[in-house]
């Protein structure tokens, strides 16, 4: 098994060889040993394989080099306590094979079996609003309370918010990373990272020590939606990365599932757009349940949950201790969504220069955020 392990590592670590042309070296020699053992005139039978891949991977220089990284990544895997799958092993997700271009392998931290389990992928926007991460992370709690794995990409704002949700209802979750398995990106995720790889799981195509980079979270929004039977996006904006994983999600056919959002917000613009073209309306997990047809009973009968299994009006008082009669009036003018100055000095009846006075104050009393465009919106408890 190690000399096995040590050429799919291998294999992974040859420059300018990705997973689409991988896949077709395996299919035609059925393993890494064959293919680093196959003469030139073979290699050069598999479409897209360029002449400088092929070069690499004859040059025992360069065989040597990636054989000597992949004894590294193998004596790491042994010392963080990391599981590697490779896409031939019987605990590799089914799900995954049938997907375009599925990983060559996946570094796993955390309960495996999870990878078996019915899952539904959360994600959104990363300057979410509060009524975004509100949602998010209600839909994360209830459907972990009905028994599914909550999936996402660990990123801030609508993924964070729903891998809290999960684990606040003692839920199963599973974090996909955009980079090496042992890279906390955000940093803001730390302590959620480590909650996780605890309690639930966390994934990623990439070895130890790869950092994030652009290019590679559209890769790794593929295996959301693979590892998933339906997306729910909650919040997006016309070019959110969230689209690409809803995209992704139909090329797949999974589910895909919209939360309508205000009319008026431009991080609603994705998620109408998506109920436009068909996508299924959330307004309770029930929607996700009964479009998935998924067998469950109320949450209330294990004690979980509110029993509503919807998405609840949100009921908070606004807390204006410590605030004087102003900016309390300004705190209360400030709804679920966020309010440009404009429109925020006519719902208090104030004058815009005596108005933007007051938010300073209150932002610094870290009562309410400045976002981009001079919008603003009331920081909620837990936001």
């Amino acid at each position: 098994m190690l000399p096995d392990l040590l050429d799919w590592l291998s294999l992974a670590l040859v420059p300018g060889l990705g997973p689409a042309l991988a896949g077709r070296l395996l299919d035609r020699f059925q393993t890494p040993r064959r293919i680093f053992d196959a003469p030139p005139a073979s290699l050069r039978s598999i479409p897209g394989l360029g002449s400088k891949t092929i070069a690499r991977l004859r040059d025992p220089a360069v065989l040597s080099q990636i054989r000597g990284q992949a004894e590294d990544q193998l004596a790491w895997l042994a010392r963080s306590g990391t599981t590697v799958l490779t896409c031939q092993d019987p605990e590799f997700p089914t799900r995954l094979l049938h997907i375009h271009d599925p990983p060559l392998l996946l570094f796993c931290r955390g309960r495996l079996e999870l990878l078996s389990l019915p899952a539904v992928a959360v994600v959104g926007s990363r300057a979410a609003t509060g009524y975004g991460e509100r949602v998010g992370r209600e839909l994360g709690r209830e459907l972990a309370n009905h028994g599914i794995v909550v999936l996402s990409g660990m990123a801030l704002g609508i993924d964070g918010a729903a891998h809290r949700g999960a684990l606040d209802s003692s839920g199963l979750t599973t974090g996909v990373l955009g980079c090496g398995i042992d890279v906390i990106y955000p940093r803001q995720h730390e302590t959620l990272f480590a909650e996780v790889g605890r309690r639930g799981l966390l994934v990623s195509e990439y070895g130890p020590g790869i950092g994030p980079a652009r290019f590679r979270f559209p890769a790794r929004n593929r295996i959301v939606s693979g590892l998933s039977l339906g997306v729910v996006v909650v919040e997006a904006g016309s070019r959110s990365g969230a689209l690409i994983t809803a995209r992704m999600a139909l090329e797949q056919g999974r589910e895909v599932f919209a939360v309508p959002g205000r009319v008026d917000s431009f991080r609603s613009r994705g998620t109408h757009e998506l109920l436009r073209q068909g996508a299924t309306l959330v307004s309770s997990v029930d929607d996700i349940l009964e479009e998935l047809r998924f067998v469950t009973t109320d949450p209330m009968e294990d004690g979980k949950g509110s029993g509503a299994g919807g998405l609840q009006p949100e009921t908070e008082e606004v807390d204006t201790d410590g605030l004087n009669p102003e900016e309390s009036r300004v705190l209360a003018g400030l709804d679920t969504y966020p309010r440009d100055i404009d429109s925020l000095a006519r719902a208090v009846g104030m004058e815009p220069a005596r108005l933007h006075g007051i938010l300073l104050q209150l932002e610094i009393m870290g009562r309410v955020r400045q976002l981009p465009g001079q919008q603003y919106e009331r920081i909620t408890k837990g936001g």
